[in-house]
């Protein structure tokens, strides 16, 4: 999966560059914390993310065991059945989303707030 990338000289070394390429991309997240209790299937895991569409989900899923966030196992079955895990490196990243989720939860209102009054301020004065 090719990711666009800075043409900026340093981008191609930036770890956080690199790194928020993929974990700040509208699913990835999501469904690293949906596999955290437990591996899930593709069908349980869109039910965990139900806004999220099939492909989506598969080149989202594609990109995080490109990372190795994650594992995918095809167990040999008709249909085949393919489950999806996080890995120790994958489990690693969970407490930090889970710090993110947080402070979301408790500042949120704020934010919307903030939202709101920037929106009824009259532009044209400015």
């Amino acid at each position: 999966m090719t990711l666009r990338r800075s043409s900026a000289p340093y981008a191609a070394n930036c770890p956080v560059r690199d790194v928020l390429d993929r974990l700040g991309d509208r699913w990835s997240t999501l469904v690293l914390q949906a596999l955290e209790p437990a591996p899930l299937r593709f069908s349980a895991l869109q039910r965990q993310v139900d806004d999220v569409s099939k492909r989506m989900l598969a080149k989202t899923l594609r990109g995080l065991e490109e990372d190795g966030l994650v594992t995918r196992t095809v167990f040999p079955s008709k249909p085949p059945a393919v489950e999806y895990a996080l890995t120790p490196l994958g489990r690693s990243f969970v407490p930090h989303i889970a710090a993110l989720v947080q402070w979301a939860t408790d500042h949120h209102d704020s934010i919307r707030a903030s939202r709101l009054a920037y929106a009824t301020v009259d532009r044209a004065a400015a």
